[in-house]
């Protein structure tokens, strides 16, 4: 039996203890401090494990679902092939032939676009290319359209962004018109920049008062401090696992590799990373950090309400990626069990439909009665119903 892979074990958590009966012997920034630590942790942890789950569930996609879909299309191809030796050789009443067109047309049109080019010889069979008349009045139909949203556009754009048309500019296409409205909001914003600027300078050069100055003073200072506690970390770390200084190969390698992770995080502002691994090498105990003064635990909660903010960003991020790559909304997959439901569910359904299909082929290749019941059941959509793929 094989053994089953071990997990990452889950980041370490730092966090300040109590030194009484509850959580109310904690300062404000302590219990602050407490609660940003957990939640960065559990970031991490949903964050790696939704990774992992994404890569498998891609692997399985392209190994699993990707070929039942190749499969499906190839029946797909043959049950179209199949409709149109039927229609020039099974004995059919006018409204099955009517009906057999339908579907051929709206549950199939979408192969030639998929590889199977012999297939545009039978669709140009039932559904012949336009003549030069037919063609010239569906493009003036289309210009006429074209110029009508062309002129709806200009007014919503006039409108909310105050954008003034020149009636000399070629707005004949819907192109030309999305790049003159780029051009025009982009010498907008350009305007907008240099009057910003001005107004900075002259607010720059304007003489602050003592409560304006105190206040900028306050923050450039707080900057520093953040900034600094970072680095003192930071060189604590460098100083510890300096490579240079280890005589024996093994450790020197070992303490290599860690003086990478600390740099990693010094370089992204990871201050909770960089608290773990001095945690981790023995460089500070909990006691340390209970013992941290209020205004350096208010600087460290500032980082820590940074990364909390950075790590929300990357998982939404991953969440549209994975939902750009299934099609889904990111509610269907936003947590592993989600994802392997929805796989589960989407793969069981096309299975269904391949086995379906296969089964239709055959009877209907085999038995024009089968093909006869087949169409029997076979409603023509009304108007605006839409494609039949998802059938098909």
């Amino acid at each position: 039996m094989a053994k089953k892979k071990p997990t990452a074990a889950p980041p370490a958590l730092v966090h300040i203890p109590t030194t009484g009966s509850g959580s109310d012997m904690l300062s404000k920034e302590q219990k602050a401090f407490n609660r940003l630590s957990k939640r960065i942790g559990k970031l991490e942890t949903e964050i790696g494990d939704f990774r992992t789950a994404a890569d498998k569930l891609r692997q399985r996609v392209q190994q699993e679902y990707r070929p039942l879909q190749q499969q499906h299309n190839d029946l797909r191809a043959e049950f179209a092939r199949l409709l149109d030796r039927a229609h020039d050789t099974y004995k059919l009443t006018k409204p099955e032939r009517k009906k057999l067109v339908d579907l051929l047309l709206n549950g199939f049109f979408d192969l030639p676009n998929r590889g199977y080019t012999d297939l545009e010889a039978i669709f140009d069979k039932y559904d012949p290319p336009l003549t030069g008349e037919e063609a010239a009045a569906a493009e003036a139909a289309n210009a006429a359209a074209d110029a009508q949203e062309a002129e709806l556009m200009k007014g919503f754009f006039r409108a909310q962004f105050g954008i003034e048309f020149d009636p000399e500019a070629d707005l004949s296409t819907p192109e030309k018109l999305q790049e003159y409205v780029h051009q025009q909001l982009a010498e907008q914003q350009e305007v907008y920049e240099q009057q910003e600027a001005v107004a900075e300078e002259r607010r720059a050069k304007r003489k602050k008062t003592p409560k304006q100055q105190a206040a900028a003073d306050k923050k450039k200072a707080e900057e520093q401090n953040i900034t600094q506690s970072v680095r003192t970390l930071y060189m604590d770390l460098v100083k510890h696992l300096h490579p240079d200084r280890e005589p024996d190969e093994a450790e020197k390698l070992r303490k290599t590799e860690l003086l990478k992770r600390v740099t990693t995080a010094y370089k992204a502002n990871e201050l909770l990373t960089l608290l773990r691994l001095q945690l981790e090498l023995n460089r500070i105990d909990q006691q340390h950090l209970e013992n941290l003064a209020e205004a350096q635990l208010r600087h460290y909660n500032t980082l820590l309400r940074q990364q909390v903010r950075e790590l929300e960003q990357q998982q939404a991020l991953e969440q549209q990626e994975l939902s750009a790559f299934t099609g889904k909304p990111y509610y269907y997959i936003i947590s592993p069990i989600a994802m392997e439901l929805d796989f589960q569910h989407m793969k069981a359904g096309l299975t269904a439909k391949v086995q379906r299909l296969a089964t239709d082929v055959e009877r209907c290749g085999q038995d024009p009665a089968a093909l006869k019941e087949f169409l029997k059941a076979y409603k023509i959509p009304k108007a605006g119903a839409g494609p039949l793929l998802m059938r098909f």
